[in-house]
C-alpha cells in the first residue's frame, strides 16, 4: 500500500503544522529531534554538511515516529530530487524559485513521464522495496512540492508560481528575502517585516498554503496569524548553542 503523506494532508486542510529545521547531520540526531513533539522537520541538505546519502539514515531514523521528514534538497534539480525521492521522502522543499518555469521544472522532477522526467527506479525504499506494486502510477498522489520564495523578484511573481499544478505549498525564506532588499543580516527590518507579511498574504490570496522559517518567536506568531499554516521555529543548531551558552554563563566567574 501507498504510505499515506500526513503532513500534505493536514497541508491541504489548512491546519496548523509546526516544523523544526535539523542542520546537524546523522541519523542520531534525526531520531533524538523526531521524538520532540514537531509535525514536521526539514532534513536541510541545502545550507549544512548533510549531503544526499546522508539523508537515508537520517529518514530511517525519523520514521517510526509521528513527525513528518521533509528534505531541502541543495537546489532545484532533478538528479538530487530523483534520488531522495527514491529514498522515501514524501515532501521536499526546493530553495529559491523565482518563476513560474522554474516551478514548473521542480514539479518536473517529482513526476514520472508522461507527466514529468523522474527517473524509474524499482528497488529503492520509496517502493518499500517493490513491495507497493502501484507506487509508479500512484507516486505523486502523497508527494508533495514546497518551493521556496527568497527574493523580491519571486514576491511579486507569487500568483503565477502559485497557479502552477503540481505545487502544494509556498515557503519564504526571510534571510535571503532580506539580503534581496538590501538589509543582509536584518531580517526584522520593518521594510522586511511587512515584505514577508505582503508575500503570505499574496500566498493565501492565490490559494495555496504559506510557511515561513524564523526563530524569533513572537514574529511566528505574526506570521500564523497573517497565514502561515506550516511554520518553522527553530533550528537544530541554534537550539544547541543557546542552551550551552545558558548553561555556561550560569557557571561563568569573571
Amino acid at each position: 500500500m501507498l504510505p499515506r503523506n500526513r503532513f500534505k494532508q493536514r497541508l491541504l486542510a489548512g491546519q496548523q503544522q509546526i516544523g523544526l529545521w535539523n542542520s546537524i547531520p546523522g541519523s542520531l540526531t534525526a531520531e533524538m529531534l523526531a521524538t520532540c513533539g514537531f509535525d514536521w522537520i526539514v532534513i536541510d541538505t541545502e545550507h549544512a554538511l548533510t549531503d544526499i546519502p546522508d539523508t537515508l539514515p537520517m529518514l530511517q531514523a525519523m520514521a517510526p515516529y509521528r513527525t513528518h521528514a521533509v528534505v531541502r534538497p541543495a537546489s532545484n534539480d532533478t538528479v538530487l530530487v530523483k534520488r531522495v525521492l527514491d529514498f522515501g521522502a514524501q515532501t521536499l522543499i526546493i530553495p529559491f524559485v523565482e518563476t513560474a518555469d522554474e516551478a514548473r521544472a521542480a514539479v518536473a522532477a517529482m513526476r514520472y513521464a508522461p507527466r514529468g522526467v523522474r527517473g524509474v527506479a524499482g528497488m529503492m525504499r520509496a517502493t518499500l522495496f517493490q513491495t507497493v506494486p502501484d507506487y509508479h502510477r500512484r507516486a505523486e498522489e502523497e508527494l508533495c512540492l514546497i518551493v521556496q520564495i527568497e527574493s523580491v523578484a519571486a514576491v511579486g511573481r507569487i500568483a503565477e508560481i502559485a497557479a502552477v499544478d503540481g505545487v502544494d505549498g509556498l515557503f519564504i525564506g526571510p534571510a535571503d528575502l532580506a539580503a534581496s532588499m538590501g538589509h543582509v543580516g536584518d531580517q526584522g527590518h520593518p521594510e522586511v517585516v511587512a515584505m514577508v507579511e505582503r508575500a503570505i498574504r499574496a500566498i493565501r490570496a492565490a490559494g495555496r498554503p504559506a510557511g515561513i522559517l524564523t526563530t524569533d518567536l513572537d514574529f511566528a506568531r505574526r506570521c500564523m496569524d497573517w497565514g502561515t499554516t506550516f511554520t518553522a521555529v527553530g533550528v537544530d543548531m541554534i537550539l544547541l548553542a543557546q542552551a550551552a551558552r545558558a548553561l555556561s554563563a550560569r557557571f561563568r566567574t569573571e
